[in-house]
């Protein structure tokens, strides 16, 4: 289960100073969740604070709780960089929007980076699970450049969640996808996250989309003069709610 109550992040200083809220989150393993407003509005911002790579201005309740309860919020009120840097590589997966994978490894050593790096050996049938589900099999040897961009998006997805993170965050991974491929890897994604119970938030333009697989969705809502968690006055703020 991930659980967030009242994080605040503020980018930018004074009247250009932009805050996001999320006034409260739940998500429960097998889930996904879409994360939906107009561009600038602060999705990615968003997605990078629960991802651990920004620390928030305040943040209330923050737990994940994947083999064990942990405490996020606690960790991140007290910068224990260490270990929240442990939780990003154990707990947490990454889907960019350009697949962000390593040019000079295979796709196969491109999959399996994250255990690599956790020094622990790919689960093979789930390595396998995987692999056959994004239809990668093919493409195991090829380097991303030899990859179209599909390709590549199914293989980052693969890299994601191989080593079994609790939660999975993908910033647009289908931007730049035609609709039928986009419908196809989304399709393919969500039956993955529900398979293997975990958890994810998806950053995404494509309402349609979003739609047609009736996801729920963290909606932003911005305008000048927004109330912070504390009721005081901010400039520019997004609020993102259910």
């Amino acid at each position: 289960m991930l659980h967030i109550d009242n994080l605040c992040v503020v980018r930018g200083e004074g009247d250009q100073s932009h805050a996001v809220y999320l006034p409260q989150l739940s998500l429960r393993p097998g889930q996904v969740m879409a994360v939906t407003g107009e561009s600038g509005c602060g999705k990615s911002t968003l997605l990078e604070a629960i991802g651990l790579l920004l620390r928030p201005a305040s943040i209330g309740r923050f737990t994940l709780e994947s083999e064990t309860l942990l405490d996020v919020g606690t960790l991140l009120a007290h910068n224990q960089q260490a270990e929240l840097a442990d939780i990003r590589a154990r707990h947490l997966g990454f889907v960019l929007q350009n697949g962000g994978l390593l040019p000079f490894l295979s796709v196969q050593d491109n999959i399996s980076l994250p255990c690599q790096l956790l020094g622990k050996l790919p689960d093979t049938a789930m390595f396998k699970r995987v692999v056959d589900t994004l239809k990668l099999g093919p493409l195991l040897g090829k380097l991303p450049a030899q990859l179209s961009f599909g390709e590549r998006q199914r293989t980052a997805f693969a890299r994601a969640i191989l080593h079994r993170p609790g939660l999975v965050l993908a910033d647009e991974p289908t931007a730049a996808l035609d609709p039928h491929n986009a419908q196809q890897l989304f399709r393919l994604f969500i039956d993955l996250v529900a398979q293997e119970g975990m958890m994810a938030l998806v950053v995404c333009h494509d309402w349609p989309l979003v739609q047609r697989f009736n996801l729920p969705c963290l909606v932003a809502r911005t305008g000048s003069g927004t109330s912070d968690l504390s009721g005081d006055q901010a400039q520019r703020g997004t609020h993102f709610v259910l």
